[in-house]
């Protein structure tokens, strides 16, 4: 019988960079810890320490590990049948690889949300000497958060545009001396490189691109963009047009919707609905109803069939 799945909150970050002091106020609080019982597994120690006392009143077990000696799926397996939690919180240690966690975690560990706390002022350093660890937290994560900021600092990793290494991710800087000031890293900066001549999107950039297309228009207006998508036709589009993309899925399927891009060319005549095509498209701007107004449309360079991929669906 499968065994009811049991959340994973990863928080990764270098030694010192503000995970304890992330993760304490989550654990202290009753959105997070109502009706729950959370095993808090600690796997280095900073200079910031937990309130036991005020964990224990919300049910949460912190579980220190001495080393990576002790994280073993023999270890995970017994901690879960002494606690029986119905969540678990990891406070991970940053010099560990991510995926050295995995095969330490029971089959029905979900890792549902990976976090990463980067402390801005010694970004640069880490990066620069541990770029391996760095980037894999970066890549990685679900949400990042920069702290200890300063305006000069928000600006100096803005301009590294991070968001090109994980589109995915949410991210966020938090203010040195100003806990309410928070602001999001995108600030308008584009997720993709726009100076290469041909913008090529892998199966999984496809959503993020066509979001950010949608919502900024004339950020790639003029751009070449190939991809691999499924087509469909329907006599509401204009006259010689038909529309590509794909399936996407935000949580389950019931929020499943078609992503699809206008396109013109004149393969439109021999193209079905469902035929899987890799398209090469110029980027134009078209006052169109069906837009609501001024919006792409792709006008075709070249179209050729392909194979559909291994999952049809793109995940958000």
């Amino acid at each position: 019988m499968a065994r009811e799945p049991i959340p994973v909150y990863m928080i990764c970050g270098f030694l010192d960079a503000g995970k304890t002091n992330f993760i304490a106020p989550m654990l202290t609080g009753e959105e997070f810890t109502e009706d729950e019982r959370t095993l808090l597994l600690v796997c280095e120690e900073g200079e910031e320490e937990y309130d036991t006392e005020a964990l224990g009143k919300h049910n949460v077990v912190p579980i220190f590990l001495e080393g990576k000696e002790d994280l073993t799926l023999s270890r995970m397996e017994a901690l879960e049948a002494e606690y029986r939690p119905t969540q678990i919180v990891v406070e991970y240690n940053g010099m560990w690889q991510i995926a050295e966690a995995v095969p330490a975690f029971p089959r029905h560990w979900d890792l549902y949300q990976i976090v990463t706390i980067v402390e801005s002022p010694t970004f640069n350093s880490y990066a620069k000497n541990m770029a391996s660890l760095m980037m894999e937290k970066l890549r990685e994560a679900d949400l990042i958060v920069f702290n200890r900021c300063t305006d000069e600092l928000a600006e100096v990793l803005r301009q590294r545009n991070l968001k090109m290494l994980n589109r995915r991710a949410e991210m966020y800087l938090e203010y040195a001396g100003d806990e309410d000031r928070m602001e999001n890293y995108d600030n308008g900066l584009c997720p993709f490189d726009l100076s290469v001549p041909v913008l090529e999107l892998s199966d999984d950039d496809y959503g993020f691109w066509y979001t950010d297309c949608m919502d900024n228009p004339e950020r790639y207006a003029g751009k070449t963009v190939k991809f691999r998508g499924i087509v469909a036709q329907s006599p509401k589009f204009p006259h010689g047009m038909y529309a590509a993309g794909r399936f996407g899925m935000v949580c389950c399927a019931e929020d499943t919707a078609f992503l699809g891009m206008l396109c013109s060319g004149p393969e439109h005549k021999q193209l079905k609905t469902k035929d899987w095509v890799e398209i090469t498209a110029k980027v134009r701007l078209k006052n169109l109803k069906l837009l609501g107004g001024e919006g792409p449309v792709l006008y075709t360079t070249n179209v050729t069939p392909c194979a559909a991929p291994a999952d049809p669906l793109i995940y958000f």
